[in-house]
């Protein structure tokens, strides 16, 4: 049986470098553990963490292809983060002019979540611990 340990990173593609950078470091807070422009490729490579976490990579190339469709496209269909309080997060997106989708609720777990998007229009969703 294969061992795994842990997700390492979740890599994320962005048209548009400096809005998404903005974004997960400004809006969602992920911090910054290096930053590289590889010139051979015309792209960034932007390391970031969660609480110290590494935890994702995000990458800017020329003229990437759109996302097939939302959420359903084969693939990775949305990121998820905990939160401690659903309401606050929500306020906080508000004040950033993000609108998330209604509260609901899992049928599994009862516990509350939503989603936004980020500026590419990948899902993030919210769920409350």
């Amino acid at each position: 049986m294969l061992q795994l340990n842990k997700v390492h990173h979740i890599a994320i593609l962005c048209s548009d470098y400096q809005k998404s950078k903005t974004f997960y470091t400004e809006v969602l807070g992920l911090t910054i553990v290096r930053e590289i422009y590889r010139e051979e490729r015309q792209s960034y490579k932007l390391d970031l963490a969660l609480n110290g976490d590494y935890i994702v990579e995000l990458f800017s190339f020329p003229n990437p292809p759109k996302r097939p469709s939302r959420p359903e496209a084969v693939g990775l269909r949305h990121l998820a983060f905990e939160v401690n309080k659903l309401e606050e997060t929500v306020a906080f997106l508000n004040t950033q002019n993000i609108e998330s989708e209604p509260i609901r609720i899992d049928k599994t777990t009862q516990k509350r979540f939503t989603f936004i998007a980020d500026p590419d229009l990948l899902p993030i969703e919210f769920y409350e611990l």
